[in-house]
């Protein structure tokens, strides 16, 4: 299809202002991700126009020039028309479209250095990576325009090799055999977010980084405490590190663990119960010693992710309980409530599941629509089951 760049501005338009017009269009990603990617874009074809009678009457040794100008121009293709004035004694050629063939000569044209330096790396670095990435790299510039080329690419090789659930817990910086030094991952973990995106439908920015890996988060991450009873803390909520919730021990005989913070306005008022929210696969602190004896509950999101970190609250805490994460809960509801879950967590069964959670998590993976997210159940049997739990009996040791 062939682009015609059409304009009100006056006739007669030079060269170089043609190439600034093309300089700045760079700047533009939509623009560029088509140019630089389809076919169909090209040939680009720009009006010159045409000088009227009066201006060829009134400034004829401009018009000469302006004439001359296009007749050294020697990238693309120049349109020429005979046209016959008046005021001149015979008909002359006038340039009337400038036709660009390819994106190489959109960038020569252009003749500018930012665009001509930004234009050699990617052409580098598409030809280098997966059709998947090329879109996200001509789009986005900010993501490689300060890193060596080389380590784009090999960001790139890592994104191809790493999956969902892929760290098993260990720190990013300890994966070995990946090629890559210890401080990588800090140098390039947006650009890696990001290129895992375009494998996994979002869902690395979506789950963030480390838990989309199940890595070990060694930076400090911080989690909402919200006391479900009057008087056990003097906030209705406040924030803390997971660090600080494996050192301090909580004033309660119960605690309730939450996915998603966004959940905390279902939950109700439960005696003797502080809730946890937004931990996500950060769990380790479940295993410090105060919560020995505890009544632990888990409540997640009932997709392959939400079971995935309920086997992991359960390796730290293997008496906790799983609150409205049943099958029977998911297909009473799955009819108006399930969506699609962007990725899976994992092909294979999550280490702590029971065997009914196990079947449950094989039931999801066949779904087309395996995700109910905590939000979407009803605040009445959010309530019913939460209440049901805290006023069972309970087996553990004092607290």
């Amino acid at each position: 299809m062939t682009c015609i760049i059409s304009t009100r501005q006056p006739a007669m338009k030079s060269p170089s202002e043609l190439s600034r017009r093309l300089a700045k269009q760079w700047h533009r990603s939509a623009l560029r991700v088509e140019r630089l990617l389809s076919p169909d874009s090209w040939p680009l074809t720009l009006s010159i126009g045409k000088p009227t009678g009066a201006e060829f009457s009134a400034k004829t040794t401009a018009v000469y020039e302006h004439v001359r100008r296009w007749q050294a121009v020697q990238v693309g293709t120049v349109e020429w028309q005979s046209v016959k004035y008046r005021a001149g004694a015979e008909a002359i050629s006038i340039p009337v479209c400038w036709h660009i063939h390819t994106p190489s000569e959109w960038v020569s044209v252009a003749a500018d250095a930012t665009v001509t330096e930004e234009y050699g790396v990617l052409e580098y670095l598409v030809t280098h990576v997966e059709p998947i990435y090329r879109e996200l790299l001509i789009r986005d510039r900010s993501l490689w325009r300060n890193k060596e080329r080389q380590e784009v690419l090999d960001t790139a090789r890592l994104a191809d090799r790493l999956s969902p659930g892929c760290a098993h817990g260990r720190p990013l910086r300890l994966l070995a055999g990946l090629g890559v030094d210890t401080k990588f991952f800090e140098r390039n973990g947006t650009l890696l977010t990001k290129l895992l995106d375009e494998r996994f439908e979002g869902a690395a920015s979506e789950q963030g980084l480390s838990n989309f890996l199940d890595a070990f988060d060694e930076n400090e991450h911080w989690v909402l405490v919200a006391p479900l009873d009057q008087g056990l803390l003097p906030f209705k909520r406040l924030r803390l590190t997971t660090s600080e919730l494996a050192e301090t021990p909580l004033p309660s005989s119960r605690v309730l663990v939450v996915e998603n913070e966004r959940c905390i306005h279902q939950l109700p008022q439960l005696a003797d119960t502080i809730a946890v929210l937004g931990a996500g696969l950060d769990l380790q602190w479940l295993q410090a010693a105060h919560f020995e004896g505890k009544q632990v509950g888990y409540w997640g999101d009932m997709d392959t992710w939400g079971l995935l970190m309920l086997s992991r609250a359960r390796q730290y805490q293997p008496s906790l309980s799983a609150l409205l994460m049943s099958p029977a809960l998911f297909q009473l509801y799955e009819k108006d409530r399930a969506v699609q879950e962007p990725i899976c967590a994992q092909g294979n069964l999550p280490v702590g599941l029971t065997d009914e959670e196990g079947a449950f998590y094989k039931y999801l993976l066949r779904q087309n629509k395996g995700r109910l997210e905590q939000e979407f159940l009803p605040v009445n049997e959010v309530h019913r089951e939460l209440r049901r739990w805290a006023n069972e009996a309970w087996r553990g040791s004092p607290v």
